[in-house]
């Protein structure tokens, strides 16, 4: 019995082994074409692995990204789900991100944050969560962009593969496709399982479109071209292609073949021999060239040592004899550690790019380089329909026509990734502005003579005025910005009000309603509740007015000398404590000595009373015999200015 139980344990350790070795062998014939960009023949291993119940991080991991790179992202959130739930202490930062980009293209935007803040506890370095954190309401921000971008999709040259890279050429739109056109072979790329990418060209003429067909022979290989780019003469054109020219095809150390650009020239009819850039390399990918409007720097995306993520925009000058200069990186903030990637300079020189490392709705966006007040870079998204929650990138526009196009794999499409065609509505420029009265707070009258000033956010002087008798100012100001408009004359108090001005054109009405530094009281008004005195002291036993009595009595005589026709009865009183009659006394002379101190002031006699009412008008119940607290008693040792006339 123990030989039998021997002979099935050795079987099943050998068929435990025998399985073993054959998902590590599965595994590394899976890893070689995930290495080399296979996903497709990598993917169905990996899935077979999985199938048999293999499971590690690593499995999880590159299953996902067999789908995220192909914009599949239904099935990446399936697996990138499997990884973080299973795998939780294993997990690269990487991955929390992609996950995080996933799940924002399926518009699971309350999980996409959770994992962006679980990104950020984890990389929080990284610029990609430093713009999570400045910007937590970017879906909200970005939401509440007031879009003038129509969009409609292009069908008469999309197929049912994959359609991008538009760039507008003679009257033509020159683009990259995958279609299968047949032939006697048809060559399938194992990144996507699609046909390798050529130029194909369509005739525009207003809104229609020729039937599509290959750009030129010269530049078509039987490897990948795409995103052209053209010189303001037409006569050169730098493109992508795979790392593959005059039958040679080359590879980086690791086997894997990059993509670079190349440039062409025209000869007639004829475009030359294409010929590589001096900035390329085997060991890394140059690619989606664009020229500036003057031609003499060349954009493009890379991950050229000196990147900061997975691709950054760079560019190089092109000197006057045809020679170039050394490769630049943008930097940030444009770049981050995520793609940054088709870039594109319109005629006005703005540079638009696709990203997935800035806020968006979701897998690439298109982005505008802008700038802020201060002169610092601003990343502005274009919002939507431009942007959607999938991929959208190769932007172009022209700014003389204001129509462009784009390419997408939303799902309404019809391919892959689709061209798109938008116009961008134009809008005259924004004439705004802040406008207003100042008046009286009490009287509503008109305060003509008072100084209106206009300040930036930054409480920073930008204009100043002095109202007419209309008592109306009016300042020219930008569009979409905060002030703060203030306004003062002497006798009143200053008073401001915040101003932000809408996108388009109009005013803004702020009004300012300046309030008397001595109000007007009405008859029967007690002063030191108006003017909001402090307690007016005496020393004990003593009716004479000290230094910092006369300080809050002379406040009752600014109000007397700015309205000369008002009469007071001055009223002072004590506590319960001591003798009653003696408090009588000792209140009455301490009101005729301080209306004894506004006569000396100036005051006419006429115009005062006073009295002393000692105990006898208790604001409390603390009267003789009475335990009360000191500020109960305090309560009671007060002075009154009581309005009779006016």
């Amino acid at each position: 019995m123990k030989i039998i139980t021997f002979k099935i344990t050795l079987i099943l350790i050998f068929l435990v082994g025998s399985t073993a070795l054959g998902q590590e062998g599965k595994l590394k014939r899976a890893d070689k074409k995930f290495n080399q960009y296979a996903f497709v023949d990598a993917r169905k291993i990996y899935l077979e692995i999985a199938d048999e119940g293999y499971s590690s991080a690593e499995l999880f991991e590159k299953l996902g990204d067999s789908y995220y790179f192909n914009a599949q992202y239904e099935d990446a959130e399936r697996w990138y789900q499997k990884l973080v739930s299973n795998y939780e202490a294993e997990i690269r930062p990487e991955y929390l991100f992609r996950y995080s980009q996933t799940l924002r293209a399926l518009k699971n935007y309350d999980a996409a944050d959770r994992m962006m803040n679980k990104f950020n506890a984890v990389n929080g370095d990284d610029l990609r969560a430093e713009l999570f954190e400045e910007e937590p309401n970017y879906i909200r921000n970005i939401g509440y962009q007031e879009s003038n971008y129509t969009l409609e999709d292009v069908r008469a040259i999309n197929s049912r593969y994959s359609d991008f890279a538009p760039t507008e050429y003679e009257g033509k739109l020159i683009f990259a496709s995958s279609r299968d056109t047949g032939g006697a072979s048809k060559r399938i790329h194992k990144w996507n399982n699609q046909p390798f990418l050529d130029l194909y060209s369509t005739r525009v003429s207003e809104e229609s479109y020729s039937r599509p067909s290959r750009f030129s022979k010269e530049l078509n290989s039987k490897f990948h071209e795409s995103t052209t780019t053209f010189t303001n003469d037409s006569k050169t054109v730098y493109f992508t292609r795979n790392n593959y020219n005059e039958g040679n095809y080359r590879k980086s150390e690791s086997g894997t073949n990059k993509l670079k650009i190349y440039k062409s020239t025209k000869k007639g009819s004829t475009w030359s021999t294409p010929v590589e850039m001096p900035f390329n390399s085997n060991e890394y990918s140059t690619a989606h060239p664009t020229l500036s409007p003057d031609n003499t720097k060349l954009y493009f995306a890379s991950d050229m040592p000196g990147t900061i993520g997975q691709s950054d925009i760079w560019f190089v000058d092109i000197n006057e004899d045809g020679t170039y200069g050394e490769p630049k990186n943008l930097g940030r903030p444009l770049n981050t550690e995520g793609r940054e990637t088709f870039p594109f300079k319109s005629l006005n020189n703005d540079l638009y790019f696709a990203s997935d490392g800035h806020p968006g709705l979701g897998g690439l966006d298109i982005y505008v380089l802008g700038t802020k007040k201060d002169g610092s870079p601003d990343i502005i998204n274009l919002g939507e329909p431009i942007n959607s929650s999938y991929d959208d990138f190769s932007f172009i526009v022209n700014d003389s026509t204001q129509v462009g196009y784009l390419a997408s794999n939303r799902k309404r499409g019809m391919g892959s990734d689709d061209i798109y065609r938008f116009v961008q509505e134009i809008i005259p420029p924004c004439e705004m502005v802040i406008t207003g009265v100042v008046t009286d707070s009490d009287s509503g009258e008109l305060l003509p003579g008072a100084t209106v000033l206009l300040m930036d956010e930054d409480n920073v002087l930008v204009e100043k005025v002095t109202v007419a008798d209309d008592a109306i100012f009016s300042f020219d100001v930008a569009c979409e910005t905060s002030y703060v408009v203030r306004g003062s004359k002497e006798k009143y108090n200053p008073a401001e009000k915040s101003a932000v001005t809408p996108a388009k054109s109009g005013k803004v009405t702020v009004g300012i309603a300046l309030e008397k530094v001595i109000r007007k009281a009405a008859v029967g008004d007690d002063l030191f509740q108006t003017l909001g005195l402090n307690p007016i002291y005496f020393d004990f036993d003593r009716f004479n007015i000290r230094p910092d009595a006369a300080f809050e009595i002379s406040k009752v005589l600014a109000y007397l000398n700015e309205y000369p026709t008002s009469k007071i009865d001055i009223r002072s009183h004590t506590d319960s404590r001591g003798n009653d009659a003696y408090n009588e006394s000792l209140s009455d002379k301490r009101a005729k000595s301080t209306m004894a101190w506004l006569i000396s002031k100036g005051v006419d006699r006429s115009r005062l009373t006073a009295k002393g009412y000692g105990e006898s008008q208790l604001v409390n119940e603390c009267s003789n015999g009475v335990k009360c607290t000191e500020e109960e008693h305090q309560l009671n040792r007060r002075s009154e200015f009581i309005v009779i006339s006016q």
